[in-house]
């Protein structure tokens, strides 16, 4: 039984807070040693995901997909329309933000540390995103070559809000499909 991402990520929150006690970041040493191992990770974080992006660009031949879209925001009344999608563009689409959330985070942490000058975070931050990038579906799929069965099938569950709630599970199954085709609700097909 495998530990799961969440807990794993505050045990190395509440240890690297710990460990960022005792780190004398008053010395300028320390600083810019700790600034460039923010920097590293960011750079090995790029690297993984333009090494996915050339992995999914290699593949862009493959068949297409029919995954409906995600459940609307709890209490919506919007009924989710039928998407059609390759697997290349579908990978590009998620690797797209995967790269929004990594520099929202870049754009946070500069904010944090150059305008209102906390320096704890960068350690923290040097780690837990690194370790999300090795997570990842796209990783798991295209750099581990892990079979996309299971867990890793395409399309994948949104991720869950606070506490893992409001994912919505995205419905790819026939009945859902034609449900949804008889309906009228969408057909669009993207390329």
């Amino acid at each position: 039984m495998a530990i799961s991402p969440q807990v794993t990520n505050l045990i190395i929150i509440l240890g690297m807070m710990q460990v960022s006690k005792k780190i004398p970041f008053e010395d300028e040493n320390v600083l810019m040693g700790v600034r460039g191992l923010y920097i590293l990770s960011n750079l090995i974080i790029a690297g993984i995901y333009l090494y996915i992006q050339s992995k999914i660009n290699s593949k862009k031949g493959t068949p297409p997909r029919t995954p409906l879209s995600p459940p609307a925001p709890m209490g919506s009344a919007e009924e989710p329309k039928l998407v059609t999608t390759t697997v290349h563009s579908y990978d590009l689409q998620q690797l797209r933000g995967l790269w929004k959330a990594q520099l929202m985070g870049v754009g946070m942490m500069c904010f944090m540390h150059l305008y209102m000058k906390y320096t704890n975070p960068l350690l923290i931050q040097s780690i837990i995103p690194l370790k999300g990038a090795f997570e990842g579906n796209l990783a798991k799929i295209h750099l581990l070559r892990q079979p996309a069965i299971g867990d890793l099938k395409r399309p994948w569950k949104a991720a869950g809000g606070m506490m893992g709630m409001g994912g919505g599970e995205i419905k790819s199954d026939k009945k859902s499909i034609e449900d949804a085709e008889r309906a009228g609700r969408g057909g669009v097909k993207e390329e």
